[in-house]
């Protein structure tokens, strides 16, 4: 039992320096370097999540929620720095691109909604309202009604005034937090179940794991030149890998869909639960293309003979 105890502590003490180590590694190999990205990437800190293990890695409905919800901070094709590369314990890597997406510290500063300073019923207001009662006779009382009205239409004209102007700084708020999400980059959460691979902490890893994402040829660096092998997807090529087919991923828009493919043949919308997502259907050089997007964004996509 002594010989365990001690066994696990060194293996602990190892653990500590080896995991700084990789992520040094990742830092010096990326950060500071210039990619490209080949999808459309949401104005967040929450950004794209990868599950190199999985199928399907990316839950792309999920992506589309993000960028309806939080806007489009990088555009397929856009030059990007990598500003930090972070190995979160033993599950997951962030991959941050041009700040990491809005949210993280300090983004929120200034940002709370303004709240319209209204009045309630006034001091004179229920003054009026015990003399109306006491009144000695009908035409005292129809004085202190259209006094007791004038005071309260009185108020309730400062009180719209400050709801109008409530809303006003909120409006302007909420252009100046779209403009922010916009710029403040996003990231990819590199997440694993049974913690992090050793392969997947080497610089030739992780581009292997973002090659269909990422595209790492601008970086000017050493790591660039590694062959990233892409592992194959029955949905990204295309049989013949001809003309607009072979450019067909999943984050393009519709207008991107249709520049490749040209117009739909047919065009139609059907719910999932609450999720509403648009059917189009294509020809391209013999083949029939099925496609769903959801918020404008390509989520699936099938190729099968015509």
């Amino acid at each position: 039992m002594r010989s365990l105890i001690i066994l696990c502590v060194a293996s602990a003490t190892i653990a500590v320096p080896i995991a700084a180590q990789n992520e040094a590694a990742l830092r010096a190999a990326f950060e500071g370097k210039l990619v490209s990205v080949k999808v459309a990437m949401p104005g967040t800190s929450r950004g794209i999540d990868v599950f190199p293990e999985q199928q399907t890695q990316v839950n792309w409905r999920q992506v589309a929620d993000r960028i309806k919800e939080d806007g489009t901070s990088l555009k397929i094709g856009d030059q990007v720095m990598i500003t930090k590369v972070v190995v979160k314990k033993d599950s997951h890597i962030e991959f941050q691109l041009g700040g990491g997406g809005f949210g993280t510290f300090g983004d929120f500063a200034g940002t709370s909604r303004v709240s319209a300073d209204v009045e309630s019923e006034s001091t004179r207001e229920k003054d009026l309202k015990k003399q109306i009662k006491e009144a000695p006779g009908p035409t005292r009382r129809k004085e202190l009604e259209r006094e007791l009205n004038n005071v309260r239409s009185a108020r309730e004209r400062e009180n719209d005034k400050a709801r109008a102007e409530a809303a006003q700084a909120n409006a302007a708020l909420e252009v100046n937090l779209r403009a922010k999400r916009e710029q403040s980059g996003s990231r990819f959460n590199i997440r694993y179940k049974e913690g992090i691979p050793v392969a997947a902490l080497t610089p030739e890893g992780l581009m292997t794991t973002l090659a269909q994402y990422v595209d790492f040829s601008a970086s000017g660096s050493k790591v660039a030149t590694a062959q990233a092998v892409v592992p194959p997807s029955t949905n990204a090529t295309a049989p013949g890998g001809a003309g607009g087919l072979a450019q067909m991923k999943k984050g393009l828009s519709v207008k991107e869909v249709e520049d490749l493919l040209g117009p739909a043949d047919t065009a139609g919308e059907q719910k999932e639960g609450s999720v509403t997502v648009m059917k189009r259907s294509y020809t391209k050089d013999g083949m029939k293309v099925s496609t769903s997007f959801v918020s404008g964004v390509l989520v699936d996509f099938v190729i099968t003979p015509k």
